[in-house]
C-alpha cells in the first residue's frame, strides 16, 4: 500500500466541508404546514464544484536527502437555486408552483412539463368517469335500463 500523502488530507477536508453545508433538506426543503391545511415543500437545485491540487518540491536550501516539501490548496463553490414549491392540499390534491426561471436543458423542460401533463391526464379521466356515471344515471332516471347489445 502506498504511503499517506498530504493531498489526501486536503481533499478530505474539502469534501467534509461540502458535506456539512449540503444535506437532503437543501434540495427538498422541510415541509411547512399552513394553518388552513395545505403543506408547502420547497424544492431547489444544488450545484457543487470543488477542486484541490498540490505539488511536492525540493526546497532551495535543503539537502538532497531532505524529504520533499508539499504545497497545495483547495476550494469549493455551492449554488442553491429555488426551483418550485410542491403544494399538497387536503381538498385540492398536490400541485407544483413553479418559480419563473428558464429551463436550461431538456431534462429541466421535461420536469417543468410533468405537473401539467399529470393534471391533463387526471382531468381527462375525471371527465371520462363523470360522463360514464352521468350516462348510467340518465338511463336509470328515464325509467329505462340501458339496452344490452
Amino acid at each position: 500500500m502506498s504511503e499517506h500523502h498530504p493531498i489526501q488530507d486536503l481533499m478530505n477536508g474539502t469534501v467534509e466541508k461540502i458535506k456539512s453545508m449540503i444535506d437532503a433538506n437543501t434540495v427538498v426543503g422541510t415541509p411547512i404546514t399552513t394553518a388552513d391545511g395545505p403543506t408547502v415543500i420547497p424544492v431547489s437545485r444544488v450545484t457543487i464544484g470543488f477542486g484541490s491540487g498540490g505539488s511536492d518540491f525540493q526546497s532551495r536550501h535543503s539537502k538532497e536527502t531532505t524529504p520533499l516539501s508539499f504545497g497545495g490548496g483547495g476550494g469549493a463553490g455551492v449554488s442553491v437555486t429555488p426551483v418550485c414549491f410542491l403544494i399538497i392540499s387536503p381538498t385540492e390534491g398536490a400541485h407544483v408552483l413553479g418559480i419563473n426561471a428558464q429551463a436550461v436543458n431538456t431534462a429541466d423542460r421535461l420536469v417543468e412539463m410533468i405537473p401539467g401533463a399529470v393534471g391533463k391526464v387526471s382531468s381527462f379521466f375525471a371527465k371520462r368517469m363523470g360522463e360514464d356515471d352521468a350516462a348510467d344515471q340518465g338511463a336509470v332516471q328515464d325509467g329505462k335500463k340501458p339496452e344490452e347489445p
